[in-house]
């Protein structure tokens, strides 16, 4: 049996007590009216101004015995500024007035989008984790049942995880932020596309289908679990096929209910663009960062003296598994942009754009952290079994990840208005200290061995 450490157990606490605190923070240090903005603004170009000011008062008004030339000229450029430039004036305000209520939407989504990209990360590393145990299952996989009790632990997180992203979605759904622009009449009301989706786009049918898909996918984890810890005194097979069943369901159901939550969750905070890619590319990054985090978990663990059943051929497919989804992730990343590059459709290639205009070392650097760097560490396959080779490449990977979602998130939430700071960085340490907490402390709720599995032994003695 597994028992939580101390260290782990007060490392997690102070993760949440410090991210909630800064989330804290970075919500009342958003701006809340347009004045704010203008401030914030205006104190960034203060001392330019200034000195422009002070240069034009001393080659003007300070010219000696020149008072009336002055007043004339002043009275001159007055009534010039009023009759030829006034309507411009008037025209050219009310335009600024739209842009810094643009800017302070923006900034007073920033720590909303900080906390729903941390939230949504942890929780699809959780959900990537059961579709690759239901895969296990299904496949009755005999190299991988080792390593069931640490699935089962990360999947644990899938609940209070689900739970958080639900809360964030129907906050949105009750107009507390404007992640969704779609939930919000006034930008309905004037937007012909986005009436044309109504249908699919509302709030009540948003919410219950994200109810569905957390239900559906919390209810699996619950009955493969609960048949798990009877399996350890199972006399027969009998609740190994049930799992065996229930994972074949399971995909059934997954296939389509994971690609309809890219769209809903991500795809849908650019309600004007698609890809019929989406859903396969959001599964690739979900599944590799699950495979990643079940392998950086079962090295920590055997360093510690547990799971002294798995070896060295474990490990290394494992890193396959990491190194082949990477370059499967590269090729729907790189099949989703080239072919919407390449058509140029303006309403379609704007979305890259405005990503690789405004989030240009994200955008090209996640080719880096997510194919470059794996498949350079991870191809020969003798580094697959150096753990620490494993580690880095995995840290990397979760890294780039974690800036995926990010990118598919920010640029439709808070736009050119983004820089990395304490609601990001306090959203990671919350839902990284809640996630290292609820994992760690379900894998001392069982033995670590599912002794009952029918491929028990020959995992065992699984060498490649």
């Amino acid at each position: 049996m597994y028992t939580l450490s101390s260290k782990i157990k007060l490392t997690a606490i102070i993760f949440m007590i410090v991210g909630a605190i800064g989330l804290i923070y970075g919500f009342i240090a958003a701006p809340e009216t347009v004045e704010d903005v203008k401030e914030m603004m205006a104190s960034e170009h203060h001392g330019e101004g200034h000195a422009d000011e002070s240069t034009t008062n001393i080659n003007v008004e300070q010219l000696p015995g020149n008072e009336v030339e002055v007043e004339n000229i002043e009275g001159y450029e007055s009534e010039v500024a009023e009759g030829e430039h006034g309507e411009a004036h008037g025209a050219e305000a009310s335009h600024e007035d739209e842009h810094y209520e643009h800017v302070l939407h923006q900034l007073q989504n920033k720590p909303w989008a900080a906390l729903y990209v941390a939230a949504f990360f942890f929780f699809m590393i959780s959900l990537g984790v059961l579709a690759f145990y239901a895969i296990q299952y299904a496949a009755q996989a005999g190299w991988s049942p080792v390593l069931f009790r640490v699935m089962e632990a990360i999947t644990a997180y899938l609940l209070p995880g689900g739970l958080i992203v639900f809360v964030i979605l129907a906050l949105s759904g009750l107009h507390l932020n404007h992640l969704f622009i779609w939930m919000d009449p006034e930008v309905v009301a004037h937007d012909e596309i986005i009436q044309n989706k109504t249908a699919y786009l509302n709030v009540p049918f948003f919410l219950i289908r994200a109810a569905i898909y957390l239900g559906g996918w919390v209810l699996f984890r619950h009955l493969l679990r609960k048949n798990s810890i009877k399996m350890d005194d199972a006399t027969d097979n009998s609740i190994f096929k049930k799992n065996f069943k229930l994972a074949a369901g399971f995909l059934v159901f997954f296939i389509v209910t994971e690609s309809m939550m890219s769209w809903d969750w991500i795809m849908s905070l650019d309600p004007h663009w698609f890809s019929t890619l989406f859903g396969w590319f959001v599964f690739a990054s979900l599944f590799v960062s699950g495979i990643t985090t079940i392998a950086l978990m079962t090295i920590y663990l055997k360093s510690r003296g547990y799971l002294e059943f798995v070896n060295d051929s474990h490990i290394h497919d494992l890193a396959k598994f990491m190194f082949g989804i990477s370059i499967f992730w590269t090729y729907l990343w790189f099949s989703q942009f080239m072919l919407i590059w390449y058509s140029n459709i303006p309403e379609e290639v704007v979305y890259f754009i405005t990503r690789m205009e405004d989030y240009p070392i994200l955008f090209w650097g996640m080719i880096v952290t997510n194919f470059i760097f794996p498949v350079l560490l991870l191809m020969n396959s003798d580094y697959k079994r150096v753990n620490w080779f494993v580690v880095m490449t995995g840290i990397v990977i979760l890294t780039g990840h974690y800036l995926n979602v990010y990118v598919l998130v920010m640029p439709a939430t808070v736009g050119e208005s983004w820089f990395i700071g304490i609601p990001e960085i306090s959203g990671v340490l919350l839902f990284g200290g809640l996630f290292l907490f609820v994992v760690f402390n379900s894998l001392t709720k069982a033995p670590l061995l599912v002794k009952g599995n029918p491929f028990i032994k020959e995992s065992k003695h699984y060498h490649y």
